[in-house]
């Protein structure tokens, strides 16, 4: 597989963000959306995922981290997109479950072109900190649109929100890790019957 790497731009008159992604990294890289608790997500996501990860983004904060949180999503779902490139060789499909403490959540994603999210995670709190959980699912929604991903979410238990958010993130950073792995058994073809993705 060539190297898979992408490096994204997108401003509008809400935000400024760069993405910089690297599927074959260490979970290097820094993350500055001044959002703190999105921050500490996406550090999550990088370093299970082993992608070398660098997100900038200046949003209209002023207002609330909707706008950031969601074009941060968007923004790096063209990354990942563009690092796959035409996806010959890679794996497609991955999974994962990761607990902390008493949360429990479980991920699956496929490299489909088809873009969908089923997201079902409750949240007993409306905040973490001054973060709103509601942007948890924006985030992966303007991942897996953008992305082309089919995207599946479950938080299967959890009492404290800051946990469930956290579980998500980490099993998505997995799940993402084990569909962009090269598949050794499969070359330099593409992982569908269809002969496009």
């Amino acid at each position: 597989m060539s190297e898979r790497k992408a490096t994204i731009e997108r401003n509008t008159l809400e935000t400024r963000i760069r993405v910089s992604l690297d599927l074959d990294g260490s979970g290097d890289g820094e993350r500055r959306t001044g959002v703190g608790f999105f921050d500490h997500m996406l550090d999550q996501l990088a370093r299970h995922g082993l992608f070398d990860l660098d997100i900038v983004a200046d949003g209209d904060l002023h207002i609330d981290a909707h706008h950031t949180v969601e074009d941060v999503g968007i923004t790096l779902g063209q990354a990942f997109a563009e690092a796959v490139g035409d996806k010959r060789g890679m794996v497609r499909y991955g999974h994962a479950y990761c607990p902390l403490d008493e949360a429990l959540s479980r991920v699956v994603v496929d490299f489909s072109g088809r873009p969908g999210l089923f997201f079902r995670a409750a949240f007993p709190v409306e905040r973490i900190g001054e973060f709103d959980t509601q942007l948890v699912r924006e985030f992966w929604q303007g991942f897996a649109s953008h992305a082309a991903v089919t995207l599946h979410m479950d938080a299967l238990h959890g009492d404290n929100a800051h946990h469930i958010a956290e579980t998500l993130f980490k099993a998505g950073g997995r799940a993402l890790r084990m569909a962009c792995s090269p598949d050794l058994r499969l070359g330099d073809s593409l992982p569908s019957t269809k002969g496009a993705l």
